[in-house]
């Protein structure tokens, strides 16, 4: 089953990033999707100012970001995870190859 806002082999949709920035607006970070962690880790790759924030920390950053500054934050990150889901991985110590299917 996949997980919404993710398509087999796309990128998050502008939705799905959105709702992920709204959870980490609202503190609602008892357990985050595999798909969302993805964009919290191309959050994290785009926008150096957050790389070692904490999930309340990117919170903050977010709530005190303007609409022209969300909406292109949103597009950055969407085009880091269409461009960049195996650098991400390799962030993290893994190559999504390496990965297993669970």
């Amino acid at each position: 089953m996949r997980e919404p806002g993710m398509s087999s082999g796309s990128p998050a949709s502008e939705m799905a990033i959105v709702d992920t920035f709204t959870r980490l607006i609202f503190g609602e970070q008892d357990q985050f999707s595999d798909s969302e962690m993805l964009i919290i880790q191309a959050f994290r790759l785009v926008d150096d100012s957050v790389a070692r924030d904490s999930h309340t920390e990117m919170g903050q950053y977010l709530r005190a970001l303007g609409v022209a500054e969300m909406i292109k934050l949103v597009t950055r990150v969407q085009a880091q995870l269409a461009g960049g889901l195996q650098a991400i991985s390799r962030g993290r110590g893994l190559s999504i190859l390496d990965r297993r299917a669970h």
